[in-house]
């Protein structure tokens, strides 16, 4: 990992925090109805009497619960506050902005809806009680902040008790996240599993539940050795004792963690912060492994631990240093695999498939999005990276999935899915933006073709080319040094086996492209000798001549040029398609699920009304090279003739222009934006061609497609991809400065898209 996070944990003052609590709205969650409720007929619905339907299904049917209410996606977050964060039993009213808390972080990672329920009642039996009554209400039942030993038997109990997903957070959370740590972490060690001695600091509900998958995933019990407050567990000890921390009792002389911690090879903390010295890390095995996980202050700081023992792999629950072990890893996405397959519960095969799925992510190539949160250059596998971030993305497609599977696997589901379809439903619920890029992945992974960076030694563009290798969307052609391209795949660690790279001054085609180039400009001012000089040294006019010669099908350059600088070469080399005059710049905007596109936004500063038509016709064709249907909206002040005006009428002209063209499009105008985005607005107008919202805009001028871009980007928040150049005979695609991989990647599908039109044309 490069660079150390540029964003510290915050520091939260007392009232900062009671004003976020308290201001606005009180509290953090509210409940948001999901179906219409404007019209008398939308009540009647809702209520009485359509209501009575759903129940005389339900009543007939009870699993059709699932179907006609959102039980199934809905989990009881239950407490009765004995024992509460860091702050302890401070029962249950003031429990309750806890369990807001864990309702917000079950919609944000998983979308699960909550309801947070804090139970007045201490007394185990009586608490089991009043819980399993609620099965009818909810699709899984989340336990939080219950004292130990009261946590085991209530939670034991209702899984008994209730055919649904029953899971205490503190005690198997914890256990699943720093299952995938230490699996990773011993890995990275060298070390095996059924070989490594632990020493466990700590014996409450997530300590033991640790140890237990720990074991199961192959620590051998006798290896473990347990600690709390009064000293090591051994066997005979009736000090504090209970049976599930007595499970670890050991026949051993030891007494103090000092004696517990020598030799060990690796260290869990989970207890109270400073109780590990460095003297005691001192004294350990070979490349330690140390989870010191208390909060806020670790049983051993994290830069103490490594200034001792360098060769350790340090894991804290802290956000401010790497490999956090956090439980929001675990538990949205263990739930959300459950109740996707109405599982009765969450059992042992589960847990460790959820395990095994963080451990795998971690190995995965990082995404630019992710880095990003946490303000670093590079991030992969290694002792400053043994788990995921708890911000990225990626864990509910990796751990829902296996959730689901080992339901299945183990007869605990009630329904059987296809796990791809679910996949891509679960990206679909994360990411609606990222969903519809994929789509047009799919378009071009159909039939990838070659496209060539001349950008490249540049490290985004090195990780781009590999994932647009590994989806099959393209063929990629990297234009460098080799030396350097080498360099940096190693120092990124990327394998770019398949993947072709080219230096000009070395390639055996030069000549080939020097000729043609200057055939192309030698009555434009260019001699033989500048012509060779520019082929030579300009990787973009190398790569355009790739692709000018059929050497390639499309180029993607930009990224650390000006936009006119890849332009200029692009028409002087490219050219424009037949049938057209002028290149046009095209933005693609998502938001959700909702998908607009803008144009031009990028070249032509005051069209008139045949490049206006132009620039429909190069957006509609590019639009359906991406597998979406055109519906076209021309811009302006005025709505059919409503204002009178050199704009609304030169807009006007320009859509009969491509009527008369092309009738096969749908498209209409001059008409305002609302108007266009709103078929409700449009319908006193209903001769108008265009029929629901619009999906392409064209603007009438430069300055208007720009601003609105950028305005429904930064103020709209909606996703910008692109500029996609429009009307080139061949494809060329210029990036913004320092564009993200995503962004490359998907700039590189539509580049593949536009060239299979090019070949069908």
């Amino acid at each position: 990992m490069t660079g150390k996070p540029s964003n510290k944990a915050p520091q939260i003052r007392k009232q900062d925090a009671l004003d976020y609590h308290s201001q606005g709205r009180r509290g953090k969650i509210e409940v948001v109805a999901t179906k219409p409720s404007v019209t008398q007929r939308d009540l009647a619905l809702a209520y009485s009497p359509g209501v009575a339907e759903p129940c005389r299904e339900i009543a007939r049917e009870r699993d059709l619960v699932d179907r006609y209410t959102a039980r199934q996606n809905l989990v009881g977050v239950i407490t009765n506050g004995t024992a509460v964060l860091g702050l302890g039993n401070i029962g249950p009213y003031a429990s309750k902005p806890v369990m807001e808390g864990k309702g917000m972080l079950f919609k944000k990672f998983a979308d699960i809806d909550v309801f947070d329920l804090e139970v007045d009642e201490i007394d185990p039996d009586k608490f089991i009680d009043v819980v399993s009554r609620l099965e009818p209400t909810f699709g899984g039942i989340n336990l939080e902040d219950i004292r130990a030993p009261d946590c085991f038997y209530i939670e034991e109990t209702l899984r008994e008790r209730m055919s649904i997903p029953v899971f205490h957070d503190d005690q198997h959370g914890t256990a699943i996240i720093t299952g995938a740590a230490l699996l990773n972490a011993i890995e990275l060690a060298h070390k095996k599993i059924d070989e490594v001695r632990v020493c466990c600091c700590g014996a409450g509900a997530a300590a033991v539940r640790c140890m237990e998958l720990w074991v199961s995933l192959g620590v051998r019990r006798e290896n473990i050795t347990m600690v709390d407050k009064w000293g090591v567990i051994y066997q005979g000890r009736v000090e504090e004792m209970d049976p599930y921390k007595g499970a670890f009792a050991q026949d051993t002389a030891e007494r103090t963690l000092a004696e517990a911690i020598v030799g060990r090879d690796v260290f869990v903390g989970l207890s109270v912060g400073n109780v590990v010295t460095p003297a005691m890390l001192l004294t350990m095995a070979r490349s330690p492994v140390v989870f010191a996980l208390a909060n806020p202050d670790p049983e051993i700081d994290y830069e103490t631990a490594l200034a001792t023992r360098p060769d350790a792999i340090v894991a804290t629950g802290r956000s401010d240093f790497p490999n956090q072990v956090n439980n929001v890893l675990g538990y949205p996405y263990v739930f959300r695999g459950a109740l996707d397959v109405r599982a009765r519960t969450v059992n042992e095969a589960m847990k460790l498939a959820a395990v095994r799925a963080i451990a795998e992510l971690a190995k995965a190539e990082v995404p630019d999005r992710v880095m990003a949160a946490y303000g670093l250059k590079q991030l992969k596998f290694g002792p400053e990276y043994i788990i995921p971030k708890p911000f990225d993305d990626r864990v509910l497609l990796w751990v829902a999935p296996a959730i689901a599977k080992a339901a299945m696997d183990t007869g605990v589901a009630r329904d059987t899915i296809d796990l791809v379809a679910y996949r891509e439903q679960l990206a679909r619920r994360v990411s609606p933006t990222r969903h519809t890029l994929r789509k047009i992945w799919a378009v071009a992974r159909a039939n990838p073709k070659t496209v060539v960076f001349p950008e490249g030694e540049s490290d985004a563009i090195l990780r781009a080319a590999c994932i647009v290798r590994d989806e099959g969307i393209a063929h990629p052609v990297l234009i460098g040094r080799k030396h350097v391209i080498a360099e940096r795949a190693a120092a990124l660690d990327l394998d770019l086996e398949g993947i072709q790279s080219v230096f000009p001054p070395e390639s055996p085609k030069l000549q080939e492209y020097v000729d043609a180039y200057w055939t192309l400009r030698r009555r434009k001012g260019e001699t033989r000798y500048s012509a060779e000089k520019t082929v030579t040294r300009e990787r973009k006019v190398f790569g355009m001549m790739m692709v000018h010669q059929g050497d390639a099908d499309g180029c993607v350059s930009g990224l650390t040029a000006a936009y006119p600088e890849v332009v200029r070469p692009a028409l002087q080399i490219i050219g424009m398609a037949p049938g057209f005059r002028r290149a046009a710049g095209m933005y693609m905007l998502l938001k959700g699920a909702n998908v607009l596109f803008c144009a031009d936004t990028t070249v032509n500063v005051d069209p008139d009304a045949e490049t206006l038509a132009e620039i429909a016709i190069q957006s509609a064709d590019a639009v359906r090279d991406l597998g979406i249907e055109p519906r076209i909206a021309m811009l302006s002040y005025a709505n059919f003739g409503s204002a009178d005006g050199e704009e609304p009428r030169k807009v006007s002209r320009a859509v009969s222009i491509v009527k008369s063209r092309r009738p096969d499009l749908m498209i209409d105008g001059e008409m305002q934006a609302d108007v266009a985005l709103n078929p409700l607005l449009r319908s006193e107008w209903a001769f108008s061609d265009l029929k629901d919202a619009a999906n392409v805009l064209i603007f009438p001028n430069l300055g208007a497609g720009n601003i609105a871009y950028k305005l429904l980007t930064s103020f709209g928040g909606a996703e910008a991809v692109g500029p996609i150049l429009l009307g080139m005979d061949k494809p060329v695609t210029v990036l913004q400065r320092n564009s993200d991989v995503d962004t490359i990647v998907s700039m590189a599908a539509i580049t593949v898209a536009q060239a299979l039109r090019k070949r069908d044309a």
